[in-house]
């Protein structure tokens, strides 16, 4: 059986441990004339269509209570079922998509996608690496080996923006070890930075892209959280933040090339919602654990664990939404990774990069599992569906 073949779409695989209590959202492509994407509840093993209450997820996460509203909406006759959530898990699956049947879609839609960038130690010393090695996976092991302990032993108990961290800057400075990236990574601002356009994101079961001309890239498991437009977090899911290293080391200009491609952002399964079973504190202790099986037979694992993030996921909410910057349909926010896999995959020295056919499977116990499989970008059905395309949905189907 081929990797692909592989993903396993059922409840039991994909949604949070505590499901029975979970408040989740997201949305869904419903079928039918009068059909399109729409805003779903999933509770109870069940879906609910939500748009005759709210046409779009953005607006309904800039409710006051937006649990309080989904439970209440659910519960009332406003909420339309669609069906079991096992036969909408199922037919997400790119390969077996049936367009008569309701699918899941990425759990945003007017919100701003947006990412942070060397939020963990890890991370920053391979973007360090990255940059020495100008993009070329093949120096990465010599230049780890030669300053990746020194650096690392000097930042893992810095505190970014403190009197110690400016110390330390002018220290590495001196030493001819200091980066761009030791700058967001332990400086008092954080990187944030667009990842995707709004609408552009893929979900569950749909492929990811990477760039058919990178030699070097891998995947970035994190917790993406949904804030709404006063920068109040309301919600919390899982997303890939799929990286080009080769790109962005050759240039930290090139990160728009390395990070926004056709498919290469990719958020789900669903939103579960802030409420009295899971707040920040749940969040902020979320391990993710990320699997990566190959076609070949080639399987590589690790996790990416909350707890060691070198800034608060709060503070870093601050840094990008502010009086200075504002999303009035929201944001879909990135946190970055501690995973960055380094072991060989083919040849001695060239580390990890992906195949195509590879299938990412990124999962926290609280949040549920994104499952996807690894394509070319240019392979992958290009995007096409833009805010015309939805408005113009919306309006056709009376839902505005």
């Amino acid at each position: 059986m081929s990797a692909a073949a592989g993903m396993r779409l059922d409840a039991a695989a994909l949604l949070p441990e505590d499901a029975e209590i979970a408040t989740m959202v997201g949305r869904a492509w419903l079928p039918g004339r009068m059909g399109g994407p729409s805003p779903v509840a999933v509770l109870g093993g069940r879906v609910y269509d939500l748009s005759r209450v709210t046409p779009t997820l953005s607006r309904l996460l800039n409710c006051r209570h937006p649990a309080r509203l989904v439970r209440t909406t659910v519960n009332s006759r406003w909420a339309r079922p669609v069906g079991d959530i096992d036969a909408v898990l199922h037919n997400s699956h790119a390969d077996r998509r049936n367009a008569r049947e309701a699918y899941l879609l990425a759990p945003c839609d007017l919100q701003a996608l947006r990412a942070c960038g060397v939020t963990f130690v890890s991370s920053m010393l391979e973007r360090v690496i990255e940059e020495h090695a100008k993009g070329d996976a093949t120096r990465a092991e010599n230049i780890r080996a030669a300053i990746g302990e020194e650096i690392g032993a000097s930042i893992r108990s810095v505190k970014p923006g403190s009197p110690e961290a400016a110390k330390l800057k002018d220290s590495l400075i001196k030493r001819g070890l200091w980066s761009q990236y030791l700058e967001v990574g332990i400086g008092p601002d954080a990187e944030v930075f667009n990842k995707a356009q709004p609408l552009s994101a893929v979900g569950l079961g749909a492929e990811i892209g990477i760039r058919a001309d990178s030699s070097w890239n891998n995947p970035e498991p994190e917790v993406v959280l949904a804030i709404n437009r006063a920068g109040q977090v309301v919600g919390a899911t899982l997303g890939n933040d799929v990286n080009l290293r080769d790109f962005e080391g050759r240039s930290a200009l090139l990160l728009g090339k390395g990070k926004d491609n056709n498919a290469s952002c990719a958020i789900g399964p669903l939103v579960r919602l802030f409420d009295d079973g899971y707040g920040v504190d749940d969040m902020r202790a979320t391990r993710i654990d990320v699997e990566v099986r190959g076609e070949e037979g080639y399987r590589l694992e690790g996790h990416s664990d909350l707890r060691q993030i070198s800034r608060d996921p709060l503070d870093l909410v601050a840094q990008a939404v502010n009086r200075s910057h504002q999303f009035p349909d929201g944001m879909m926010l990135f946190l970055g990774t501690q995973f960055a896999p380094t072991q060989d995959r083919d040849a001695p020295g060239k580390g990890f990069t992906h195949k195509l056919g590879d299938v990412v499977v990124i999962r926290a116990r609280q949040l549920g599992a994104l499952v996807n499989r690894v394509n070319h970008c240019d392979r992958i059905p290009p995007w096409t569906y833009g805010l015309h395309d939805l408005m113009s949905n919306l309006a056709q189907r009376g839902l505005l």
